[in-house]
Parts: C-alpha cells; sequence; structure tokens
C-alpha cells in the first residue's frame, strides 16, 4: 500500500503540499443539475487490486469509469455493471504519465503529466493523439474537466486555469499568472493559484481544488473572475464549518451535482461536501487522519491516497490511490 508520501513524491513536482516536497487529479466534472443524496456508505470495487497501478482520475460516460493508470501508463475502463476491467491503448498509445481524464462520451481527454501534453483517446479504438502540449506550456497539467466544447484544465507545475477548444486545440489561460504561485482573489491574470490539482464545471463556473492552499476557489467562466468558496489559505486543517472557518488538507480531487462539490481531502484521507451557494463544509465519509482500507459508513470508513473522484447518478466513485483500488460512496 502506498503510504501518503511515496504518493505526493511519485508526481515529481516541485511544490510544497502537506509540508514535503512533491505534488500529485483531476478530478473531472459530472453535472446532474440537482443535489443527490447520499448516506457515507462506502464499498470497495471488486477486481481492482492487481489490475491497477496508482489510479489517479477517474471519470464516466454513465455505463462505465475511465481510470488513468499512473504508472502502468494506460487507461482503465471498468464497467460500472459487472466491475469487469479491460485496458484501453495499452503501450502503443504512448501515454507516459496520464494523471487526469474526462470524457465528451466519444473521446477521452487526458492530462499527460510525464509527457506534458492534452491527450484524445477514441473510446471505441483507443487511438492516441496529442490535441495540444509542448507549444502550449503546459508543466504537469493535471485536473481536467470539459462542457463539450472546450476542455479546462489544472495546468499544476504553472499554477494556472488553461482553457483548450476542442475543435481546434486552441490554448489560452482563464486565470493565474504561469510560474507565480498565491492565493489572491481576482480576475484573470489577476488571481493567483498554488498547484491546483483538481477541476470540475457545472458549464457555467469552474470549481478548483487549490491544493496549495488547502482551499476551494470558484471561477466564473464567462468572465474569469476567481473567489474562494471554502478553506482557510496556506493552513492546512479538517474543521467542518462554513467558508474560511472550514479547512481542507491538500485538496486533490473534487466533482459537482450542480448543487454541491464533492472533493477528495487527500492530506485527511477524507470525502467532503461543499455546498456550493453557502460553502458549508461537512464531511461525508472517512475520518481526518486515519489511514485504511475499511468499507463502512461515515467515519467508520477509511482511505488512503484519495485522488480523483466523479459523480454516477446517486454514486461517488473514488481512486483510492495507496490502496490501489476504485470505491464506491453512496
Amino acid at each position: 500500500m502506498l503510504s501518503h508520501l511515496c504518493l505526493v513524491s511519485v508526481i515529481c513536482l516541485q511544490l510544497i503540499l502537506f509540508g514535503c516536497g512533491g505534488s500529485n487529479s483531476s478530478s473531472v466534472g459530472s453535472t446532474s443539475g440537482s443535489s443527490v443524496s447520499l448516506t457515507g456508505a462506502v464499498t470497495t470495487i471488486d477486481g481492482m487490486q492487481g489490475s491497477i497501478n496508482a489510479p489517479f482520475g477517474i471519470t464516466t460516460d454513465g455505463t462505465n469509469l475511465y481510470v488513468a493508470d499512473y504508472r502502468n501508463s494506460v487507461i482503465k475502463k471498468v464497467v460500472i455493471a459487472t466491475g469487469a476491467i479491460t485496458t484501453l491503448g495499452g503501450v502503443a498509445s504512448n501515454l507516459v504519465a496520464p494523471a487526469g481524464v474526462t470524457t465528451d462520451g466519444t473521446n477521452l481527454y487526458i492530462t499527460d503529466a510525464g509527457a506534458r501534453s492534452i491527450m484524445k483517446m477514441v473510446i471505441a479504438t483507443g487511438k492516441v493523439t496529442r490535441l495540444t502540449g509542448y507549444t502550449a506550456g503546459f508543466n504537469f497539467p493535471y485536473g481536467i474537466a470539459t462542457d463539450g466544447t472546450n476542455l479546462y484544465v489544472a495546468d499544476t507545475g504553472n499554477s494556472t486555469i488553461r482553457k483548450v477548444v476542442i475543435a481546434s486545440g486552441e490554448v489560452s489561460t482563464l486565470a493565474g499568472t504561469a510560474g507565480v504561485a498565491g492565493n489572491n482573489d481576482g480576475i484573470g491574470i489577476g488571481a493567483s493559484f498554488s498547484g491546483p490539482y483538481g477541476i470540475t464545471t457545472d458549464n457555467t463556473n469552474l470549481y478548483v481544488a487549490d491544493t496549495g492552499n488547502n482551499t476551494i476557489r470558484k471561477i466564473v467562466i464567462a468572465t474569469g473572475v476567481v473567489t474562494t468558496l471554502a478553506g482557510t489559505t496556506g493552513t492546512a486543517g479538517h474543521t467542518d464549518g462554513t467558508g474560511t472557518a472550514a479547512g481542507f488538507s491538500g485538496p486533490y480531487g473534487i466533482t459537482t451535482d450542480g448543487t454541491n462539490l464533492y472533493v477528495a481531502d487527500t492530506g485527511n484521507s477524507t470525502i467532503r461536501k461543499v455546498v456550493i451557494a453557502t460553502g458549508e463544509v461537512s464531511t461525508l465519509a472517512g475520518t481526518a487522519g486515519v489511514v485504511g482500507n475499511t468499507d463502512e459508513t461515515g467515519t467508520a470508513a477509511s482511505f488512503s491516497g484519495l485522488y480523483g473522484i466523479i459523480l454516477k447518478g446517486t454514486s461517488l466513485f473514488v481512486t483510492d490511490t495507496g490502496n490501489n483500488t476504485i470505491r464506491m460512496i453512496q
């Protein structure tokens, strides 16, 4: 089982997270348009043990899960109904270190942190092409989300949020300034982030797990206005509360049902819920500081090195990277 320090160090970014050097997605967005009701009951999807090595980003087309298998340099497909697992792409796909993944239902869009590129994979064939990369200056991109027309990328090493037009591959910076880490709320380049990882969208706003700042940020897509929704900048914590009264510890993955955000709070080994309208934060599953692999409900469940998170219907699916498993939360 990966320790938390091993999980962080495997990324090889020179960011300061959780009090040590290192870094680590995405998570991708899925919006149902209405709030879902979750009890916090956690189960492990059978068959993953031994078939995946450091699962990072995760997405769904409603029938299958697609998981970025970071250390095996492939994408794994998991049939939700049966748990059957297959590999997409394989060695011939030329993926180096797939970290984040999102889908429009026909294609997968992958942040390849090792190649510093955004890749496109045709689901039906597994064919991979480079959508954009070297010339756009990505620096260890991790989180990725889509509205069907554009991709939104957490360019972690640059501490920026980038937009990629799918049809053309055109890249622009939506918020933040490359190489400038900070915690400023503002507009476009006037805002700053510190090693953001997870990103999701409700098609009007982006929500970002600003990992180095231990906060959740909101970006209005149309204007680039950035605000802090929850968490205390620069201070790791685990307290439930509203807005800045709540604490996170290196949050990585984030997804939304359109009313709430669900966050993989990696440093705390917990799943957190954030009410978008109020910034109210509560703990859905796990206990801060308790690392394990227990299937249970609420605080009796345990995780190790959470990374990606995605919502499908009334279930959350989480990549439990330290345990090399996929966990389901209902």
